[in-house]
């Protein structure tokens, strides 16, 4: 049976330890900007999956992945150096999603906000089809009775 609870601590600890060592101990010139957004352990605490984000364009992104790449070992050492667990889980890295979805649905809604405005730009100085109020008022079933 898996305990969750223990996997999420361990996903927890392993993000911090992952962030700490890159700022401190990993010179690799090609590391940009990285920041580790999430990580995540399996049930069995065999395997964790590290999210992360790169600030700049797509080759720094690449240069980036190359060098967390060739860092696992030595970020895999640091994790079960001060996790203290007894097998050390391996390590993915995985680029995030999250800045990429928000940038979907920033542009999403600058376009909504664009057809509002047509919308407001069209109804300027329109008139209604019908009564302005098409609904009938309880006031007016009564007179009529």
């Amino acid at each position: 049976m898996t305990d969750n609870a223990r996997a999420r601590k361990l996903a927890d600890r392993i993000q911090v330890v992952v962030a700490e060592t890159l700022d401190r101990r990993i010179k690799d010139p090609r590391l940009g900007f990285v920041t580790i957004t999430d990580a995540r352990v399996t049930g069995d605490l065999r395997e964790a999956t590290v999210f992360y984000t790169v600030y700049g364009d797509d080759e720094e992104r690449a240069a980036s992945a190359a060098a967390l790449e060739s860092a696992k070992g030595i970020l895999r050492s640091e994790v079960g150096r001060q996790t203290g667990v007894r097998f050390t889980p391996t390590l993915a890295f995985v680029p995030d999603a999250l800045p990429d979805n928000a940038r979907t649905i920033d542009d999403l809604l600058d376009r909504a906000r664009a057809k509002d405005a047509e919308v407001r730009e069209a109804s300027t100085g329109a008139s209604y089809a019908g009564e302005a109020d098409p609904y009938r008022k309880p006031e007016e079933d009564e007179a009529a009775e």
